[in-house]
């Protein structure tokens, strides 16, 4: 889609917003990348292959290191899912 010139365009913040409470994503992670995303998250070992759930606006949900469970938490939460590649 190309914005046509005069149209509006939407901010990062406000497309993050048009899924608060609604989307989260999907996001197959590195144990190298988590304490960037996850700063509370103990340190792991490298190598490690994860999956995380974030809401529309970034803020993360939950690590795992099992898909389904972003799934099953994500239905808790009553969030529909989108992944990310």
């Amino acid at each position: 889609m190309i914005a046509k010139p005069g149209k509006n365009r939407l901010s990062a913040h406000d497309l993050a917003m048009l899924g608060a409470g609604k989307i989260g994503y999907i996001r197959k992670m590195r144990s190298e990348e988590v304490s960037a995303r996850f700063p509370q998250a103990p340190a792991l070992d490298p190598g490690l292959e994860l999956w995380a759930l974030f809401g529309a606006d970034g803020t993360p949900i939950l690590l795992t290191d099992n898909r389904s469970s972003t799934f099953y938490r994500a239905a808790e939460d009553e969030l529909k899912t989108v992944s990310l590649h």
